[in-house]
């Protein structure tokens, strides 16, 4: 029997909050330059911006193939919840990939697995593709009770989202340990790739498609230690230089 063929590789980053309006134009119109050159690599590319400037990010990426992403999304289409943005708005507005989960929020906002999943099978239901963002929040000193550890942190935040979602849909996992996120340097490829061996058979018998990504102080370099374990990056501070971003592309479609 032949070994199934591997998903795409992708790449992408989440601008947070990061830039200013005219700042996250000029990214995002240099992330379509380089459309064609992830084309040439064989590498999905997505860019998620602010809320604020998603229709314009549209009219910039619209004759490109980059996937625009928005950073979160309500688990309700329409209704009485200020502040919050629906899922149906944002697939009308262009975007395709919904990020979910990120460690931020659950710190700061109290997220909850429940609520990650809820809004991934917001997304998935207006045709948008949920990105989830999933972790552990400490590192153990011992490299394989360290390993232990997160996969079983992980586990709980893995399975209430794959419950959620039909099971031919198609999931991005970023799996982004917590303590690394902002670290200067990426978490050990050992750990990484074991972690995400684990995250690969809690989602081998899916009908759907399942793309597992790492972030947390990605960048160039990165991907090739990873590679038996993860189809791509999703990258932070180190994609605000475009240079790194290009080079990134270059070495995913490389490996």
């Amino acid at each position: 029997m032949s070994a199934p063929a591997r998903p795409r590789r992708i790449v992408g980053t989440s601008m947070k909050m990061y830039f200013d309006l005219p700042e996250t134009l000029a990214y995002i119109k240099g992330v379509a330059d380089l459309a064609a050159h992830a084309e040439g690599a064989d590498v999905d590319l997505f860019v998620i911006p602010d809320f604020v400037t998603i229709l314009e990010a549209r009219r910039a990426l619209q004759d490109t193939s980059v996937i625009l992403g928005a950073q979160d999304a309500f688990w309700e289409d329409a209704g009485p919840y200020t502040g919050e943005v629906s899922p149906l708005v944002l697939q009308q507005a262009g975007a395709k990939i919904v990020e979910i989960g990120h460690a931020e929020r659950r710190r700061l906002f109290g997220e909850t697995n429940h609520q990650v999943a809820l809004k991934a099978a917001a997304a998935v239901n207006n045709g948008l593709i949920p990105l989830v963002c999933i972790g552990e929040r400490n590192h153990g000193s011992i490299a394989s009770a360290a390993v232990g550890m997160a996969i079983e942190e992980c586990r709980p935040q893995v399975t209430s989202v794959l419950a959620a979602v039909p099971d031919d849909s198609e999931v991005i996992l970023a799996y982004e340990p917590v303590w690394a996120i902002g670290a200067k340097e990426p978490a050990n490829a050992d750990h990484v790739v074991a972690v995400t061996r684990e995250l690969r058979n809690m989602t081998a018998k899916r009908r759907g498609t399942t793309r597992i990504l790492y972030g947390g102080s990605a960048g160039p370099g990165t991907f090739a230690k990873l590679v038996d374990g993860v189809d791509g990056l999703f990258l932070g501070r180190f994609a605000h230089d475009l240079a790194n971003l290009k080079q990134v592309i270059t070495e995913v479609g490389q490996s």
